[in-house]
């Protein structure tokens, strides 16, 4: 491949395919070729692998200094090995041509699936990934081509595959013009993808386009500060901030996921008495399992809910990307380690995926012409005053910041705040003072719209009635008073503890 042809910009378009059941049973088939071809790949690959850490070049080989001659004889060694990507594209056609596996596959799709474990086996070896895993049945979901020529192809509204003729499910509308935008551009290879949806298999075809796609939104040139954390998102630019809990549309199903968890091994159990010690362990060899039905109605059911835990999560990145987006690409965010993350906060994290996130923010930034900033967490944001440089440890339950020299704000909105006034990767205090005056009200007005939202009312706990500091440092108290908005709107508080819904006329930038 030219580098050219690596290097050239991609995006995807997915499209529904209308399958009958001959045609269904034909890909299920498929696929599972392709799983046992990768299984085949990955062992001969690892295979070679251990060859070639057991040899004493290897070991001598690994001693030597970073340069450019410990390069060279790392790729001597793969050469010798057979350890590169197409020696396992000759391995898998090898494996093609002599079993049941060539009657169903083509040999760019059979070269692609050498591909996959080779880039697998890869990272392991660099430290990226743990030993990869063979695929068990019904583990392997998607096979793609080479090109658009030969093999897996698109052709007029439909994807060809030696002898299936698969059409697409179009959108007739196209309400934002985003399809008829992609199918314009050139089409480098098709890839297949099957999905399990409510008991059922539904198949889809990735167009993987060369291009750009098309924007919904306008990117905004704002400079953006971002404070992510395990359970919230505060966002800080020059006309609007706001602070939410973040992916707040995800329901918590993770009791009822284990509850059906304790229910399937409980069945299991019941079913399978032979295949466990006295001690509840599971017998080490092989073993032979029996499910009942309830059981495997409860598996689809898990896998279900997994399912649209998985989509909806990443329908609510999309949202807040555009929205991030929407007031601007360049973007300073804390280079936070979110697998040290997952120690302290596993489940918040594996719920929200914070990870994932920041990828798609980064990918629609720099295609958008931007790109994200990651500032060193050595520059301690959430711990530093821009007024005075005094810096003050704060512990994770102090969630407001409050220094002598009269500065108060939100920690989170403030952290996104001092963010966005990070110039290369130090805080520009000078650029502070100066958009300090026109950025407090805005994050005032973004904690009393954080408060007046249902789904953000745990994020103020312990803050009083009204989640609002005054310059003082305490809380509000009763009678007559106000807070300043940019729109010049008053939020006057009437009674006891309560809040006018002036702030409701507030527009939202």
């Amino acid at each position: 491949m030219s580098k050219d042809k690596k290097m050239s910009e991609s995006f995807i378009l997915e499209l529904g395919l209308k399958t009958s059941p001959e045609q269904e049973k034909m890909l299920l088939v498929r696929l599972d070729c392709a799983r046992q071809l990768y299984n085949a790949c990955l062992g001969e690959a690892l295979r070679r692998l251990k060859l070639m850490k057991e040899s004493k070049w290897y070991q001598a080989t690994v001693k030597l200094p970073k340069g450019k001659d410990r390069t060279r004889e790392f790729k001597a060694l793969n050469s010798w090995f057979g350890l590169r990507e197409y020696d396992l594209h000759s391995y898998a056609c090898i494996c093609k041509n002599s079993c049941h596996i060539g009657n169903h596959l083509d040999t760019h799709t059979c070269q692609k699936v050498g591909t996959r474990a080779f880039n697998a086996v890869q990272e392991h070896m660099f430290g990226k990934r743990g030993k990869p895993r063979f695929k068990g049945k019904n583990q392997f979901d998607s096979v793609e081509g080479k090109n658009n020529s030969t093999g897996i192809k698109w052709r007029e509204e439909k994807v060809l595959w030696s002898g299936l003729e698969l059409k697409a499910k179009l959108d007739s509308k196209d309400k934002h013009g985003i399809q008829s935008h992609a199918l314009k551009h050139k089409i480098k290879y098709v890839r297949i993808v099957r999905r399990r949806i409510k008991g059922k298999n539904r198949f889809f075809a990735q167009l993987v386009l060369k291009g750009k796609p098309k924007q919904k939104y306008e990117s905004g040139q704002e400079k953006i500060g971002l404070d992510l954390g395990p359970s919230t998102i505060a966002c800080a630019g020059e006309t609007d901030a706001f602070l939410e809990r973040f992916c707040s549309e995800l329901e918590p199903i993770h009791k009822e996921i284990r509850r059906i968890q304790r229910r399937l091994d409980r069945s299991r159990r019941a079913m399978n008495p032979e295949n466990y010690n006295k001690d509840g362990t599971v017998k080490k060899g092989e073993k032979t399992w029996k499910f009942s039905g309830r059981y495997i109605a409860d598996r689809e059911r898990l896998s279900e809910m997994n399912r649209k835990l998985a989509a909806t999560r990443k329908r609510l990145h999309g949202e807040m990307v555009n929205r991030i987006l929407s007031l601007g690409v360049n973007i300073n965010t804390e280079d936070v380690s979110y697998r040290a993350w997952q120690k302290i906060f596993g489940r918040s994290i594996g719920f929200r995926g914070p990870g994932m996130f920041i990828e798609e923010l980064r990918r629609k930034a720099e295609n958008a012409g931007g790109g994200v900033n990651e500032i060193s967490v050595s520059n301690q944001l959430s711990q530093i005053c821009h007024n005075c440089g005094s810096i003050k440890k704060k512990s994770l339950s102090t969630r407001w910041h409050t220094c002598d020299c009269g500065i108060i704000a939100q920690r989170d909105l403030y952290s996104a705040f001092l963010a966005q006034n990070v110039s290369g990767d130090s805080l520009d205090t000078c650029r502070a003072k100066e958009t300090w005056p026109g950025a407090e009200p805005l994050l005032r007005r973004a904690v009393l719209r954080s408060k007046q939202s249902a789904n953000v009312q745990p994020l103020y706990q312990g803050l009083g009635s009204f989640g609002i500091r005054r310059q003082s440092g305490s809380h509000a108290e009763g009678g007559s008073a106000h807070v300043e908005t940019p729109d010049g709107v008053p939020i006057h508080r009437e009674g006891r503890g309560e809040i006018c819904d002036t702030a409701a006329r507030t527009p939202r930038l």
